[in-house]
């Protein structure tokens, strides 16, 4: 469910309507860029042990001195970890890459490791699960999701396992609205998370994009982040740069319906 400046999952937790994501930023360089974010009003963190940048990003976070009950953490299960024991073991690894006792959330990265996209995993994702509802449970994690999830996926644990996921972490932006799987998202009340909300830049080209961005006196940019809003996902835009670092949380603007539904049919620039 989205409220004005926040979501809340179905268990009741709440987090800011915007993410920091940090998904290619080396760990060399993942210190400096979630220092600029925080210092900028991001209090919403998006990593993954994949990412292998979690002990910069911890680092940043432990320095700035916000009490950690102010810092939303997400971090992820390798896609190609599954298994109830794999999972706890990946876990552990990364709260103490982290520094912290427990993470805000926690994601299964992908239903199938990135080698073998496609390729069916539907138990091991099961036992994965198990071990997020016990770590869940045990209140080593606040919420559990998944991300790159279809349907079917979702609806496999659903029918095997006691908590629906909270949380489905997908690829969403102009031009890429996945239609299907957000309205089945939102019967079940799962909050989806949109990455890669700028298709990593491409969108930004889009002459359509572009000229709207100027009708609302904002960057195309801004248009597109805000759209994921309207459509009521949580955008995780992501950048090392200060200036577009601030420049990505200033949405203080709506876009018309009319608008929306013009974005709507833009096509996907990375067809």
């Amino acid at each position: 469910m989205m409220k004005e400046k926040t979501f809340v999952f179905h268990n009741g937790v709440e987090l800011p309507n915007i993410g920091f994501g940090t998904w290619q930023i080396p760990n060399e360089e993942a210190y400096a860029a979630v220092t600029m974010a925080l210092k900028n009003g991001y209090t919403h963190i998006d990593t993954a042990l994949a990412y292998k940048n979690e002990e910069n990003v911890g680092k940043a976070i432990k320095d700035f001195d916000l009490p950690r009950e102010e810092i939303f953490i997400t971090s992820k299960l390798p896609a190609q970890i599954k298994g109830y024991n794999e999972t706890l073991e990946a876990f552990n690894t990364t709260i103490t890459n982290l520094g912290v006792d427990y993470l805000d959330l926690y994601l299964i990265h992908a239903p199938w490791p990135w080698d073998a996209i496609g390729t069916d995993h539907t138990e091991g994702n099961i036992q994965s699960w198990k071990a997020m509802e016990k770590l869940y449970n045990d209140g080593k994690i606040r919420a559990i999701g998944v991300s790159n999830f279809t349907e079917s996926d979702i609806q496999a644990l659903i029918d095997a396992c006691d908590i629906v996921p909270m949380v489905n972490q997908i690829p969403f932006y102009v031009g890429h609205d996945q239609e299907d799987l957000l309205t089945f998202c939102e019967k079940h009340n799962i909050v989806v998370e949109a990455y890669s909300p700028l298709a990593t830049g491409q969108t930004l080209n889009s002459p359509e994009i572009k000229e709207m961005a100027k009708k609302y006196g904002v960057t195309p940019a801004q248009l597109c982040i805000r759209y994921c809003l309207e459509r009521k996902t949580l955008p995780l835009p992501k950048s090392t740069h200060e200036e577009r670092i601030i420049e990505n949380s200033q949405l203080d603007f709506t876009i018309s319906p009319e608008d929306v539904e013009k974005l709507n049919a833009v096509e996907d620039v990375r067809k």
